[in-house]
């Protein structure tokens, strides 16, 4: 089709938002004589068409296209025009330098909220955190306003944010759709938003809690559309890999992701599950919140409100005769003995636990009430990890480094050489990075380990890791060092999220 053909006016298209649009594949594109002119992809549903009659007044006219040129002409109307910074600036207009939208005590929260402009600055919002590829939005309520950020590959970056005056009516229309109370404002509470966008689904799990200066709110975006992560894809060294392959094909035993929470231990877990013959197999995860949806898998998430806890959850799920079963995080006893007893009885199970490294996981378990002669008979391997960011590929540039900050993450003495960082870009939003990979340290049971661990004094951690150290396992610092002397991260990054 000629691309003059879908032309729009601005003005009669920015009756509706840019994702409704998308969501129902029509655009308007001219206004004569109460005849409104529409390019669709598809036949829109009726109340979509009472929607386009009662907003123009107008009877309509279609024009078929296909769904690819529907959302180009989307996206090239509303791209100039929108953007969270030309909101703001709209924002700025509408209150004047001290303006308000109404006072926080006094004003109709609803209605604020639902003012097209503070409508459109919240959906920009995450449609821009998405595109930034941004994991959380975080709207902070401070004394000067609301300060908003984005966290993109684990850190935490400004991003724009609105007016002092309109703070209350920003978090008033984040709660609106997270069906919240928006009249209660002391106490925390949290819900979700499921949004359409350019196809994706997006689930937006958002919890407030109040402040000194207001509220304050979190939104973590998970991309419902989204693929998991093939294992090799990771960042582990040929060796880890081919033994956590082996490993995860197991008939029996546990399997331990551990790490501080966005480490990735959930990514690991769903490449584990890649390996399995989830045709041929009964797998079924338990987790809070499904992140992924998994092809020939059972999935069941956790809602403690409804009562649904993981040990209730996987009461049940043991009576389903599954071979396979991923527990999203081991956070209790109660999951904690029943995961063991799964092993026992000739299931493989997949879980993390909150620890700083692999040997923390056996007295982590033992805190958990594990008797400490099942810990050794059904561990398999505990992995460790973090999540490092990757160097800009198209603004990194050589350089020699301080031999002694060098000398923090290095394996042994290190002369004068030459390493890699970013110098910040236009593609990496300044930083240097963009991306993000793995480090990790894979601990496997072994007999001397499990020796160790049936003595009448159960060991300590340290001597847990004395005994991997000496058997030949790499330590997160030493994988990382790895990726810096490869190019793919810096000491920097390995020192912010390894113990030194």
């Amino acid at each position: 089709m000629p691309d003059s053909v879908i032309k729009p006016k601005l003005p009669i298209a920015e009756t509706f938002e840019a994702a409704y649009l998308e969501q129902w594949g029509i655009l308007p594109l001219e206004l004569i004589s109460s005849r409104l002119t529409v390019a669709a992809a598809g036949e829109p549903p009726g109340e979509v068409l009472d929607d386009l009659r009662d907003s123009y007044q107008a009877e309509l006219d279609f024009v078929p296209v296909t769904r690819e040129e529907l959302l180009e002409a989307i996206r090239r109307v509303y791209g100039a025009a929108e953007s969270v910074v030309a909101v703001v600036k709209d924002l700025g207009a509408e209150l004047g330098m001290d303006g308000d939208l109404g006072n926080d005590e006094v004003a109709d929260a609803r209605d604020l909220a639902n003012q097209k402009t503070i409508v459109k600055f919240v959906n920009l919002l995450i449609k821009e955190a998405h595109a930034a590829r941004a994991s959380d939005v975080h709207l902070e309520s401070t004394r000067d306003g609301l300060r908003t950020r984005y966290r993109i590959d684990g850190v935490l970056v400004d991003a724009p944010s609105p007016p002092k005056g309109v703070r209350a009516a920003v978090v008033s229309r984040v709660k609106l759709l997270a069906q919240l109370d928006i009249a209660e404002r002391r106490v925390p509470q949290d819900g979700r938003i499921r949004v359409l966008l350019e196809e994706r689904e997006l689930d937006l799990r958002v919890s407030t809690i109040p402040t000194l200066s207001g509220e304050s709110v979190v939104l973590r975006l998970l991309d419902r559309g989204g693929q998991p992560v093939a294992l090799g894809d990771l960042g582990m060294d040929a060796e880890s890999l081919a033994t956590f392959q082996r490993l995860a094909q197991r008939p029996h035993g546990i399997l331990l992701a551990t790490g501080p929470t966005g480490s990735g231990k959930t990514t690991t877990l769903y490449a584990a599950l890649g390996l399995r013959r989830a045709k041929e197999e009964k797998i079924v995860t338990v987790e809070d919140p499904v992140e992924y949806h998994l092809d020939n898998v059972t999935q069941m998430q956790i809602n403690t409100k409804a009562g649904t806890t993981f040990g209730m959850a996987l009461r049940s799920v043991l009576r389903q005769d599954p071979d396979v079963l991923m527990i999203g995080e081991v956070r209790d006893a109660e999951t904690a003995a029943i995961a063991v007893q799964s092993a026992l009885t000739g299931h493989l199970v997949f879980s993390t636990l909150h620890t700083n490294d692999a040997a923390g996981a056996m007295t982590r378990l033992a805190d958990l009430k594990v008797e400490p002669y099942l810990i050794p008979s059904t561990v398999q391997a505990v992995l460790a990890q973090r999540l490092v960011r990757r160097l800009c590929s198209q603004c990194r540039v050589r350089y020699k480094p301080d031999p002694a900050v060098v000398a923090l993450i290095a394996s042994g003495p290190v002369g004068r050489i030459t390493l890699e960082r970013g110098t910040g870009c236009e593609t990496c939003r300044g930083t240097g990075y963009q991306g993000r990979t793995g480090i990790y340290e894979l601990l496997v049971m072994s007999d001397e380990t499990r020796e160790v661990l049936h003595a009448p004094s159960p060991p300590s951690s340290a001597t847990i890791r004395e005994i991997a150290l000496a058997q030949g396992m790499i330590t997160l610092k030493q994988d990382g060092w790895r990726k810096v002397q490869a190019g793919i991260t810096t000491v920097e990054e390995v020192m912010r999220v390894v113990e030194h």
